[in-house]
């Protein structure tokens, strides 16, 4: 008789004890499917959205063959994106907090490669971290394969979508071909599964629908003509009026183009691209996180690894040529257990697109009429909360708790006017209501933090 318990898996004492304390007492569909196949040593296939619970998936199956004891790199986790790295990075701590003396290290382009490199000398049994970086540090020797245990492929269909497929290969090719190789994606199509069989050895092959449950997300379509997609999008905007949403586009000029319009519209919105630098990716993703940026403009590729908790609304601009990209779109909205909101923009020319994305849903399309919105006041989209940046971050000794009391202090801001701080290694974020940004900049140049001096000053405001 099968069971989704964790207990049922032969996981140590202290992991299922450590697993209860974080609340994990069932499995998701994606864990019950493959955890016994990766505890038993198998290489992997799987098909499974971003909040599909695959990071704890993965994470246990590496955590299980790790000898503690040994500070070599034991576990690798390739991913896309930073933030991903990032996230993933924090859940495999997490996970290990039952063994002492587990080292996870994220090794990701757009920082420093000197202290990385101090940090690999120190030894590291678990690194998360992207292509590009962490090829760099391999083939400058920095960061040592020939012990490592098992190789995590995250979502490896945006990997190769983003060009990372060469630098994926010749890492894999560092490691030792006696490893267990687990290949997670949320699409498989033909390509990525003739490129990625080089990788893994007679591997299980699973697939699980979706988690968000896509009956809790009203869908519409709109006709529209080409021309007329940004005008579409702020009447859809005004109509609804989210606090929080995500806006795809199919091309990254796509994307420039509607934040542009939109802008002329008087309404804010921010491009997430791959041109970004990326500190101003991390400002642009910490402005969005913290609700003082109402509209995230983006590619499918430039928003993977994305997973923004509260997403009132998805607006396909373009419609997607895959059906499953499409689900996974709309899939971001209506999460644990909540309802969303899904709009999505169709041209007289994407008629097949919509048939495609019809036949993929199993059910027809629900169509509506922009005129038929009722019309509604053009007031300003305008965010509650506003940014604050501060010089000086996690290497700065600044804690989030030092730049509450700043803000919270005698006779200062209440808590409730604080909203979301993001600290960095040289700099920190911080939301505001919009009434009380003046009143929070003079509190930190007239207070400082810890008794210092704060440079302090609003963004995108």
């Amino acid at each position: 008789m099968m069971t989704d318990l964790f207990s049922s898996l032969p996981l140590p004492a202290a992991q299922l004890a450590n697993l209860e304390r974080l609340g994990y007492a069932t499995m998701t569909p994606i864990q019950a499917a493959s955890l016994p196949a990766l505890l038993a040593g198998r290489d992997l296939i799987a098909r499974a959205q971003t909040g599909s619970g695959k990071t704890a998936a993965f994470g246990l199956g590496l955590l299980a063959r790790l000898n503690p004891r040994y500070f070599g790199t034991q576990a690798l986790v390739l991913c896309p994106t930073r933030e991903l790295a990032d996230q993933v990075a924090k859940e495999i701590r997490r996970l290990a907090r039952f063994a002492d003396n587990i080292k996870v290290l994220t090794l990701c382009g757009g920082s420093p490669i000197a202290p990385q490199r101090i940090s690999l000398e120190h030894g590291a049994q678990v690194v998360v971290g992207t292509p590009g970086r962490v090829l760099d540090h391999v083939e400058r020797g920095t960061l040592k394969l020939d012990s490592l245990k098992t190789l995590v492929l995250d979502e490896a269909d945006r990997m190769v979508d983003m060009g990372f497929y060469d630098e994926m290969a010749r890492i894999a090719d560092a490691c030792p071909r006696a490893r267990q190789t687990l290949l997670f994606s949320a699409t498989y199509p033909d390509a990525i599964r003739q490129q990625s069989a080089r990788f893994l050895a007679d591997p299980l092959e699973v697939s699980v629908e979706a988690q968000h449950g896509d009956e809790r997300i009203a869908q519409t379509f709109y006709e529209v003509e080409p021309e007329a997609r940004a005008a579409a999008v702020a009447r859809l905007l005004r109509h609804h009026r989210p606090e929080s949403a995500i806006a795809f586009c199919n091309t990254k000029a796509r994307c420039r183009e509607l934040v542009d319009a939109l802008s002329g519209e008087g309404i804010a919105a921010l491009a997430l691209s791959g041109e970004l630098e990326q500190r101003e990716r991390d400002e642009v993703l910490v402005r969005f996180a913290n609700k003082s940026c109402t509209l995230l403009v983006a590619t499918d590729v430039a928003a993977r690894g994305l997973d923004i908790a509260g997403l009132d609304l998805v607006i396909n601009v373009d419609l997607t040529p895959d059906p499953e990209v499409h689900v996974h779109r709309i899939g971001r909205t209506g999460r644990a257990g909540e309802s969303g909101r899904a709009v999505s923009l169709a041209t007289p020319l994407d008629g097949r697109r919509a048939a495609q994305i019809e036949d993929y849903l199993g059910r027809p399309l629900v169509w509506a009429k922009l005129a038929e919105l009722p019309p509604s006041a053009p007031a300003p989209l305008t965010p509650a909360m506003v940014t604050v940046q501060i010089l000086g971050g996690r290497k700065d000794k600044v804690r989030p708790g030092d730049i509450l009391g700043a803000l919270t202090g005698e006779a200062g801001l209440p808590g409730s006017a604080v909203g979301k701080i993001a600290l960095f290694d040289h700099v920190s974020y911080v939301a505001v209501e919009r009434g009380a940004a003046k009143k929070a900049l003079k509190r930190l140049a007239e207070g400082g933090i810890k008794g210092r001096t704060a440079k302090a000053r609003l963004i995108g405001a």
